[in-house]
């Protein structure tokens, strides 16, 4: 379990997300694992609330989609939801994506949809909506701060209240 929340804000997008890695309810296995990482050619972040081996078979699919289809990402989503949603073995895969360009930034999940949130703002996980909450206030009433930084408050305030989301923050922008 884990945060990860993302805000496209004033020309930036940006993703922050916690480290935690949870064995069970009960045990913390890992405080610093990166969650968040670079595909396509650097062109492309994404970040993954779930199953650290499910989300590296949903990486590794995306990253294909998007080899395919000339790093339209958009496109590379829907086509990989709609394999997710139809291959037995993929739907057993416990994890969501949120992904960005410099264009885009969608939600992709496992049940086959592929959103693009209204407010410029996506979070996912077990805090993901304490997160979604804190990043959309902040982006309307924000005195100055930076995509980044409101992601990654946006992830600390999370951490504050979800006990399965720890303070070891990353943070990646483009």
């Amino acid at each position: 379990m884990t945060t990860i929340c993302s805000v496209k804000y004033n020309g930036k997008t940006a993703i922050a997300g916690d480290g935690q890695v949870t064995l069970g309810e009960k045990v913390i296995a890992k405080a610093t694992a990166k969650k968040i990482r670079r595909i396509y050619h650097d062109r492309v972040v994404i970040g993954f609330a779930g199953g650290v081996a499910d989300a590296v078979s949903l990486q590794e699919m995306l990253e294909g989609k998007l080899e395919a289809f000339g790093g339209d990402l958009r496109r590379a989503a829907v086509e990989m939801a709609q394999a997710w949603r139809k291959d037995a073995t993929l739907q057993k895969l416990d994890a969501m994506l949120i992904a960005f360009n410099e264009k885009d930034l969608l939600l992709i999940s496992g049940n086959g949809e592929v959103l693009e949130p209204d407010e410029n703002v996506v979070a996912i996980g077990s805090g993901g909506n304490f997160a979604q909450a804190a990043a959309i206030a902040m982006t309307r009433h924000s005195s100055g701060m930076s995509a980044s930084e409101i992601a990654h408050e946006a992830v600390e305030i999370a951490s504050g209240i979800d006990i399965f989301t720890d303070d070891q923050i990353h943070t990646d922008e483009l």
